[in-house]
């Protein structure tokens, strides 16, 4: 029996009230809200196909940002309504606390140091990416007779050098850059980034100034409902939203203002330190939730729904207007809402639903354990950090206890069961129990020195084995 599978802990009750406390004050959310989730346990014995894989990430999305994670003041009905036909993970992290190096590890299936790219903290020029000759995700699991798409952001490079289709995807349509405006589709050095393989799409074919999120959308829609015949596939979906600047669908006028600012060479116009709301930010994040309504219909149309693995998730912590309640910290930081992120799987050939799991998890857990179900090998060469999930997931294995480690510049953080062990930029080594302090705010160090000890050496281990920053 998988852990926790009697009763629920101090951390998953926490949860669950969480829930209920936010469905009691909203009945509109009450309504989307999973009213029970039984701890996971896994249905254990089923035999399927090698699913599709539809990984979905959403860019900066909170740890509550959702209804079903908390959200008094956002309503997500389909994604609520996709953590009830799955498994919503409550200890999910990041590979990292920005953008481009937990993309890194999920696709490399490591820790982002181990590669120069990862150590840009995010991919900021043209002078770092994803070398094209270090196995993938999507390489290995085309080498294992996938079809592979990705839809939306890439930020692991640019070209000449770096690009999705060099790394192991068949097909990609997106953007390059950490952001870029979502109608006029300008990145933050005022490049129109919009591209069809490795082809601006403004010079190839037209330009299409709609509403990015609905571009994307689209594409995805298309690639699920196309006729694969008996070739399972992979569709990397990379949304942007709710990442900045702060334009929700038909907000022309708000997007005619930045786009001025960034003709005008304005560098930080795209940051739209100036703009934004709560409102708007809940605007952008229901609009996310209905795209992704919109690509789960258009699966459930093709057929494809019962072996399609759907995975969602953020990409780091959420950032100025998020709502990460009771995390502290947010996006850049390793503290728990830097990192922690709401992630859902959903796969009905295989996993029953209205299910939550509390097992601490990390972003290269998930290359790992899609690599084993897709039946792909890992490059021996290049040795995975991440621990496969299947066997928790699909036949019961318990999971060992292991350490999540995670490095960024000025912050360091291991994960052991319940304990964490922090050191922030003031430079004090820091101890939490998570189970009873989400919040990290009761500082366990002076109590359990002998445990900062042994995790600092944990830390410090790891690190020795990754490229110093400045290689």
């Amino acid at each position: 029996m998988p852990p926790h599978a009697s009763k629920l802990s101090r951390r998953a009750f926490g949860t669950a009230a969480v829930a209920a406390g936010a469905a009691v004050a909203t009945p509109a959310v009450a309504a989307q809200a999973a009213p029970r989730e039984t701890p996971f346990r896994a249905a254990a014995g089923r035999r399927s196909r090698r699913p599709n894989i539809l990984f979905i990430l959403g860019d900066d999305l909170g740890w509550a940002d959702l209804s079903s994670y908390g959200a008094p003041h956002i309503r997500t009905p389909n994604l609520d309504r996709l953590a009830r036909q799955g498994v919503r993970f409550t200890d999910a992290y990041s590979g990292s606390a920005t953008c481009s190096p937990t993309r890194f590890s999920l696709y490399t299936g490591r820790y982002p140091g181990r590669t120069k790219g990862g150590l840009a903290e995010p991919i900021a020029d043209r002078s770092a990416g994803l070398d094209p000759n270090h196995p993938t995700l999507a390489s290995l699991l085309r080498g294992a007779g996938y079809s592979t798409a990705l839809i939306g952001k890439w930020h692991c490079g640019y070209l000449p050098d770096y690009s999705p289709t060099r790394s192991g995807w068949d097909e990609f349509f997106g953007n390059f850059g950490g952001a870029l405006e979502y109608y006029s589709k300008l990145g933050l050095g005022g490049e129109y980034d919009l591209y069809e393989g490795d082809v601006k799409e403004g010079d190839a074919t037209y330009k299409d100034l709609r509403y990015y999120t609905r571009i994307l959308t689209e594409r995805a829609s298309e690639y699920v409902r196309r006729d694969h015949g008996d070739t399972p596939w992979l569709l990397n979906l990379n949304f942007t939203t709710p990442h900045w600047p702060w334009i929700a669908d038909g907000d022309e006028e708000a997007s005619a203002e930045v786009v001025q600012r960034i003709k005008a060479g304005d560098q930080r116009a795209l940051f739209h330190t100036d703009g934004g709301s709560v409102e708007k930010y809940a605007e952008m994040v229901e609009d996310l939730d209905r795209s992704v309504g919109q690509v789960l219909a258009a699966l459930k149309e093709s057929g494809q729904e019962r072996d399609t693995l759907v995975f969602f998730a953020s990409d780091n912590g959420g950032e100025r207007f998020s709502y990460n309640w009771p995390l502290s910290g947010n996006k850049s930081s390793l503290q728990e809402g830097g990192i922690r992120v709401p992630t859902i799987v959903r796969w009905p050939a295989r996993i029953d639903g209205g299910q939550v799991s509390e097992e601490p998890v990390f972003t290269p857990d998930w290359t790992a354990t899609l690599l084993e179900i897709g039946g792909a090998r890992p490059a021996a060469a290049y040795p995975l950090d991440g621990t496969s999930l299947a066997g928790y997931l699909l036949r019961g294995e318990r999971l060992a206890e292991r350490d999540l480690f995670w490095r960024v510049r000025g912050e360091r953080a291991v994960r052991r069961g319940d304990w964490k062990y922090y050191r922030g930029k003031g430079g004090a080594d820091q101890l939490f129990d998570l189970a009873a302090d989400r919040r990290e705010q009761a500082d366990r160090a002076a109590d359990r020195p002998e445990l900062v000890a042994e995790l600092k050496a944990a830390w410090e281990a790891i690190d020795k084995t990754l490229l110093p920053y400045g290689s």
